[in-house]
């Protein structure tokens, strides 16, 4: 009979810790152990719909936080899709062109300093060495271009006349826009073929028109089209040979020598070509690559763009900071939503978690906002400018990539802040 009060007491006491274990959130089990109560988890869609809450219930400060982040990511993809373009449009000017082309000209003398001249067998000569496939040839003339004889002689357009060899065309790898160029037939006649620069300030734009050159008129049998690698020819009329001879005074002295070489011999060939072309005296003559030209400026575009590149990044930057802004604006108007998720048994890593995705969306919609932005502007340009379209791809998921890392880190502090908000204090407040 004395054990059973004992066994009532010790009832009441299992009792009391059940009931304990159950308002202090803890569970016990069928053998009296007592289990701490495991939040639930959000699935990754839960985590989606709570952070684009509050982006969906503030459709006009999104719009104008995520604006920010759109210019600058679009300044940086322009920047770098518009010198990609320009350097794409160069390099294939290249491949089409060759790098495999050597400039010889007259140089000065080393004594005197006064211009020399290359030796009328200088193109003759420079055919023979071994691995030259091709040599063309101009002479300056020294007469002006006029569209009339009623023209004042000083009113030139800066024309250049330039008497030229048949094969001069093929050196180049220049095209006829328009008409035929000069052959053994029309060189020995008053015909001239225009370069299109020169075309252009003549007002040419048919041949059979004719200008005035060296107090006669010639007639106007072809215009070039642009020659990136002899801007000098664009600039020019030129006149066959031996026609520059007899009508015009040349004296037959070659002043360039255009000279292709197959793409193994370029070194072989520039060491030779001085001595070739004047053996009597090779350091009269000048020999220069004028692809060297269009590679140069091809590097150039690059340089060029990283100052507008970093002119992007700042304004990325500033973007940055306005997402920050709007989320610490978003935890304090929230705070009642806050602390409502708390009471209800939210932890403060799925708080964190929330405004973290939400400043995550926020910059990720402003990103892909300014790819579609600069791409648009690139296409813009190349079409305006007749480019090749090219955006790199690094430069879309680098930019892409950096609009994240921008927002995590304009999330964090508002995501810390709101997660230690009080719940108590929290529905206080709203």
């Amino acid at each position: 009979m004395s054990d059973t009060p004992t066994r009532a007491r010790a009832k009441d006491r299992r009792r009391a810790r059940t009931k304990t274990g159950t308002r202090t959130g803890t569970k016990t089990g069928t053998r009296g152990r007592v289990r701490r109560l495991v939040p639930p988890r959000l699935s990754p869609r839960d985590v989606f719909h709570v952070g684009s809450a509050g982006l969906r219930s503030r459709p006009v400060r999104v719009f104008l936080s995520a604006l920010g982040i759109a210019i600058g990511i679009a300044t940086m993809i322009a920047v770098v899709g518009i010198s990609s373009s320009s350097q794409a449009k160069l390099l294939r000017e290249l491949d089409k062109l060759g790098t495999n082309m050597l400039v010889v000209t007259p140089g000065q003398s080393m004594f005197s300093g006064q211009d020399t001249k290359l030796p009328k067998d200088a193109p003759g000569m420079i055919g023979r060495i071994e691995g030259v496939e091709s040599v063309g040839t101009t002479g300056d003339v020294k007469e002006s271009v006029r569209r009339s004889e009623n023209i004042p002689k000083e009113e030139t357009g800066a024309i250049a006349v330039k008497a030229a060899r048949d094969r001069l065309l093929d050196a180049l790898r220049a095209r006829m826009a328009k008409g035929t160029w000069l052959n053994e037939a029309t060189g020995r006649y008053p015909s001239v073929v225009l370069g299109d620069v020169s075309a252009r300030r003549l007002g040419i734009t048919e041949p059979g028109r004719q200008v005035f050159v060296g107090g006669r008129y010639f007639t106007v049998i072809g215009i070039l089209e642009p020659v990136p690698l002899a801007p000098e020819i664009e600039r020019s009329a030129l006149v066959g040979w031996e026609a520059a001879q007899r009508l015009l005074g040349f004296d037959g002295h070659p002043t360039a020598v255009y000279e292709r070489s197959a793409d193994d011999r370029v070194t072989a060939v520039r060491d030779l070509v001085a001595r070739t072309a004047n053996p009597s005296s090779p350091s009269t003559v000048s020999v220069t690559d004028p692809s060297t030209a269009l590679q140069a400026k091809a590097a150039t575009e690059g340089a060029f763009s990283t100052l507008l590149l970093g002119l992007g990044g700042i304004a990325l930057l500033v973007g940055g900071v306005g997402v920050a802004n709007t989320m610490i604006i978003s935890v304090l108007e929230r705070r009642h939503e806050i602390g409502l998720r708390r009471s209800l048994g939210a932890t403060k890593g799925q708080v964190r978690i929330q405004f973290v995705t939400e400043s995550l969306l926020l910059s990720g919609l402003g990103g892909v906002a300014g790819i579609v932005l600069g791409g648009a502007a690139t296409a813009v340009y190349a079409r305006a400018g007749d480019l090749p379209w090219v955006v790199p791809l690094w430069a879309v998921t680098g930019g892409f990539a950096s609009t994240l890392v921008i927002g995590t880190f304009a999330g964090l502090y508002p995501a810390v802040r709101a997660a230690r908000l009080s719940p108590t204090l929290a529905l206080q407040a709203g």
